[in-house]
């Protein structure tokens, strides 16, 4: 039987400990002592988002914490600045277009962060925007922008900032009220370490007045609904309930370990698997790259899906593929949640031997000894 290792970025591996609580016996979500764990899962989910703001689980990707979000946030009579620089920033574009949310785009050439003084300039040259909506890290082109640097600019309009931090929180420096970000973002099955099937969305009172100024055209995602039962410790509708017993376990591992580690060892598994990839000869994708998940270019005349075939088939190890305009043509090693140095030595000696298979001139123990050096150094 051959062990899998999930290297994607989402859904990423779930520590054994996690599934053993959530295999215990269901038990009903209208109960106090539910009502315990969504009290616990609130107050761990602000240390997770740094951030006093009101913070939500719903039932669903992270696609539904960011559709509620955008819908409500955006009720009419405002428009949207969608910073679109990725697979991922054009499904929040498309959230406006499904909701007749009015927005513009500001197309960033993938690979890019978007830039703080172009979202300043739209905001500038169109007076009607008051919502920017950004993501964090750009899980299709492992890259990031510098959400601090774009909270500036729209603290400075008054205008509210909505962030997809689906594969940044917990996994990189986010720090929500500290920079000025109105709303923020996550899913269950990311640096949260647990299976897909949770949203986590933080709001502070800035969205709030935004929110209660209109009506939602949303109700299962209707974020005021969601504020309504929050009160109480409850949910207007049916919960995740092993999902949120796993949530608590998770977020008591994640304070216990502390954030500041976590983020620093994130950074270290992308900076060996960054120059791990120069040395086998592969080049990064992004021009800023995010330190959650790292995107390499496929080497001419290798097969990107052949090659992920061979990465599981031969060896375990589960790698994500290109998205819609990339699909072929790279491949994304996740270094999220619960992954270390020795499982990142392994999805680079597994790379190493496919690629030598299919051809392309690497010597072995190339990419695994530049990584090596980079762990020998913060050692």
């Amino acid at each position: 039987m051959k062990k899998i290792r999930l290297f994607t970025p989402g859904p990423t591996m779930v520590p054994e400990d996690v599934m053993l609580e959530m295999a215990r016996p269901m038990d009903h979500h209208r109960t106090g002592e539910y009502r315990k764990i969504t009290e616990e899962v609130i107050g761990l989910l602000k240390y997770l988002f740094q951030t006093e703001a009101t913070c939500l689980s719903i039932a669903g990707s992270g696609t539904a914490g960011a559709e509620a979000a955008i819908v409500s946030c955006c009720p009419p009579g405002h428009k949207a600045l969608v910073v679109n620089n990725g697979k991922f920033a054009e499904r929040w574009r498309d959230v406006c277009a499904a909701f007749d949310i009015p927005h513009v785009t500001y197309d960033v050439e993938w690979g890019f962060g978007g830039k703080p003084d172009v979202v300043e300039k739209m905001m500038a040259d169109d007076p009607k925007i008051d919502t920017v909506i950004a993501v964090h890290s750009e899980t299709s082109t492992a890259t990031l922008t510098d959400i601090e640097a774009v909270a500036k600019v729209t603290r400075k309009r008054n205008a509210l900032l909505i962030v997809d931090g689906i594969t940044s929180v917990g996994a990189l420096p986010v720090k929500m009220d500290a920079w000025g970000v109105d709303v923020y973002i996550t899913g269950s099955q990311k640096a949260v370490m647990l299976p897909p099937g949770l949203a986590f969305v933080a709001v502070n009172d800035r969205a709030w007045a935004r929110i209660d100024s209109g009506k939602s055209h949303a109700l299962y995602n209707d974020l005021m609904a969601y504020r309504k039962s929050i009160k109480d410790f409850d949910v207007p509708y049916t919960p995740a309930i092993t999902l949120m017993r796993g949530a608590r376990f998770m977020l008591r591992q994640i304070k216990e370990i502390g954030l500041e580690k976590i983020w620093a060892e994130t950074t270290l598994l992308a900076r060996a698997t960054r120059a791990a990839a120069t040395a086998m000869g592969l080049k990064v994708y992004s021009q800023q790259p995010s330190d959650s998940v790292t995107a390499m270019l496929v080497p001419s005349g290798i097969d990107e899906g052949a090659l992920r075939k061979t990465m599981r088939s031969a060896h375990g190890l589960q790698l994500a593929g290109g998205q819609g305009s990339l699909k072929g043509k790279i491949i994304r090693i996740s270094h999220m949640g619960y992954v270390d140095r020795f499982d990142t030595l392994s999805v680079i000696g597994g790379l190493e031997l496919t690629l030598r298979s299919m051809g392309h001139k690497v010597e072995l123990g190339a990419g695994l000894t530049a990584a090596q050096k980079v762990f020998e150094k913060r050692e």
